[in-house]
């Protein structure tokens, strides 16, 4: 049987300002013209549907629009919730969509409960794990501790159980939405770190024939069973060298999975690219020419910086839409401290806090400290995912 796998639509998302609801509109009319075209037997969506738990009415109508679409494919479509998803909002009418043959999997307690397809070489049960926050989840799960790998563990566990009740041959696939050690992230994506650790081992999803995965937005193998679909769209500029793709994998009776990535047509991706230099040089290199079109991100590297830079790049290249000065050299006597954005950028929440202690008392957190100061970043994390199931 063949599946199309695909996740991290973050319906709703705008790029530096720009409103992407036509692109996304497209996206999701190529998701389903694809899944009609090579005569997939279900359609796999891991995850992150909206990109806030609280979506714009524009966001609503192009899920709609994509749900009509996908309920005319005459397939199964399987849908978990993510960590930007409300799992409440998103699963209302879930019993309904199901009558359309749409299963929305947005509760942990049906994580267990697989949607059973058959063929002709037997049955494949197909189990949807809506994105797990530890501390919500872990008492109903009874996992061990409040982490990722306990409670993604504990939600397995009962799928293996489940899975051992079926005739055997029947084969297995699980989508969940979570930071699988090995994987590689960017900086699209939520932090979802408890206590630190914002990932869980592959091995929690042994014995499964393959697992669809979302959450990061880079198309990847984690190994041959184990694969992200990626975004189908760049969500920032540290997208900008993704291949963005569709995961088609084709499930043999008694053999591993064959994985295949269809490229997304050109025309439906976003026109990113980078572009690192002086601004004169930017400015005048007609080598640049074919990226008046493009969305720029541009980094300047002038000792100085130079007069309303922005203005005068959008006067060759319009959609300059992020700008950034990175001077090469500095002379010793005008060397300036960094930046308050670049002093953030990349860090946690963890490390931040950290740094706010030592500048202000001039000394290091103690352990102790440390650990309250996650507690309270965990504890905070928690209480905006509860405000959102209100």
């Amino acid at each position: 049987m063949r599946f199309l796998h695909t996740s991290d639509w973050h319906l709703g998302r705008r790029f530096h300002g720009n409103d992407l609801v036509d692109a996304q509109r497209k996206v999701l009319d190529h998701i389903c013209n694809t899944a009609r075209d090579e005569h997939v037997d279900a359609l796999l969506v891991a995850g992150d549907i909206y990109d806030r738990a609280i979506p714009s009415l524009d966001a609503v109508r192009l899920f709609s629009h994509g749900l009509n679409q996908m309920a005319d494919l005459g397939i199964p479509t399987i849908m978990i919730s993510g960590n930007h998803d409300s799992a409440h909002r998103l699963g209302v009418g879930s019993a309904l969509l199901a009558r359309a043959d749409v299963h929305l999997r947005t509760d942990p307690a049906d994580a267990a409960t697989p949607i059973l397809l058959n063929s002709p070489t037997g049955t494949i049960a197909i189990y949807g794990v809506p994105y797990l926050e530890p501390t919500l989840v872990r008492t109903h799960l009874e996992a061990e501790a409040a982490t990722h790998q306990a409670v993604l563990t504990s939600a397995l566990d009962r799928i293996r159980a489940d899975l051992a009740t079926r005739p055997t041959g029947t084969r297995s696939i699980v989508l969940a939405h979570a930071f699988i050690t090995g994987a590689t992230g960017c900086k699209s994506e939520r932090d979802i770190s408890v206590g630190g650790v914002d990932h869980a081992a592959a091995s929690v999803f042994d014995g499964i024939d393959y697992v669809a995965l979302g959450h990061l937005h880079g198309a990847q193998r984690v190994n041959n069973r184990i694969h992200y679909s990626g975004s189908p769209l760049a969500y920032s500029f540290s997208e900008a060298g993704h291949d963005k793709s569709l995961t088609l994998i084709d499930l043999p009776a008694g053999a591993a999975p064959t994985v295949t990535r269809t490229a997304l047509p050109a025309d439906l991706q976003l026109p990113l690219a980078r572009l690192t230099g002086r601004l004169e040089d930017l400015l005048s290199d007609p080598a640049h020419e074919s990226l008046a079109k493009s969305w720029l991100h541009v980094t300047l590297t002038d000792t100085a910086r130079p007069y309303e830079p922005m203005a005068r790049l959008q006067q060759r290249f319009p959609y300059t839409l992020d700008l950034e000065h990175k001077p090469t050299a500095i002379p010793t006597q005008t060397t300036t401290s960094p930046t308050y954005s670049e002093r953030l950028r990349g860090r946690g929440d963890l490390d931040i806090t950290h740094d706010f202690i030592s500048t202000v008392r001039g000394t290091q957190p103690t352990d102790e400290e440390r650990s309250l100061l996650q507690e309270a970043i965990d504890n905070s994390r928690v209480s905006a995912q509860e405000k959102e199931t209100v």
